[in-house]
């Protein structure tokens, strides 16, 4: 019998309100108000969002961001930091003890990134997974993920790199030897890619979410039923946007 899911297709924010609706809805999953839902989303203007657990000056240049118009944002969840660019974002939020929810990091990990493998297979990508939390593609990872379990929910978000700028990336990123910087750059070029470059044509956004969709829904046996996050979801997120992660206490508090 499939998984009945929410699906949201909430198209480009800035980051403020992407990382604040994520947190609404798992809190509205979490209280009993929203069903167990899956987002597809990009990001206006460009971001950075760093882990929970990372140092901000450590792992951003603010300055550098602050001239580009780039936002900067702290995620709820953990993992590395990331450029948001040129991507489709997912996140998903189920509650503890759904079938789709494993106990097991590693294996929930596995299982909802069948999804994005899913996805690109719809585009005639071939990928794989990568753990404990990454997807690639003839060797280079284009899909990152990242996951918490909070308020008794699971709340995995990833990324699909629909093309990358990796030496604009390391101009908004510090790294630790900054005269080991354009060897780490070739290095990331060579391990890195994006849907691009694999397809050798651009890719519209809606194509890829279309994909996304269909993959999500065929990988994890999924009725989705297309939504509108609810009054109280966007209004909690705008809360959050400005309170939390919009604050530079909480952005700057490691």
């Amino acid at each position: 019998m499939a998984h009945r899911l929410r699906l949201l297709k909430t198209g480009a924010h800035d980051a403020r309100f992407n990382m604040g609706l994520d947190e609404a809805v798992l809190e509205a999953v979490s209280a009993g108000t929203s069903e167990p839902t899956l987002r597809l989303y990009a990001w206006t203007p460009a971001a950075v969002s760093i882990g929970y657990f990372q140092g901000l000056k450590e792992e951003v240049d603010e300055a550098a961001c602050a001239d580009r118009g780039i936002d900067v944002v702290r995620r709820i969840t953990g993992g590395g930091a990331v450029f948001h660019q040129k991507e489709i974002t997912y996140s998903i939020v189920l509650p503890e003890g759904h079938a789709l929810a494993p106990a097991s990091i590693l294996k929930s990990y596995e299982l909802i990134c069948g999804g994005v493998i899913a996805g690109l297979g719809h585009l005639g990508i071939e990928s794989t997974f990568a753990p404990i939390n990454d997807i690639v593609s003839g060797g280079k990872k284009v899909s990152g993920n990242a996951q918490t379990r909070k308020h008794h929910c699971l709340l995995q978000h990833g990324t699909v790199l629909l093309d990358v700028d990796v030496d604009l990336m390391f101009t908004l990123l510090r790294v630790p030897v900054e005269k080991a910087k354009g060897k780490l750059i070739e290095e990331v070029k060579a391990r890195v890619t994006g849907l691009k470059d694999l397809l050798g044509r651009e890719l519209p956004y809606a194509e890829a979410e279309e994909a996304m969709t269909a993959g999500f829904a065929e990988a994890l046996d999924l009725e989705l039923i297309f939504a509108q996050p609810t009054e109280a979801e966007l209004a909690r997120a705008a809360e959050l946007g400005e309170s939390r992660f919009g604050s530079a206490e909480w952005t700057g508090k490691r």
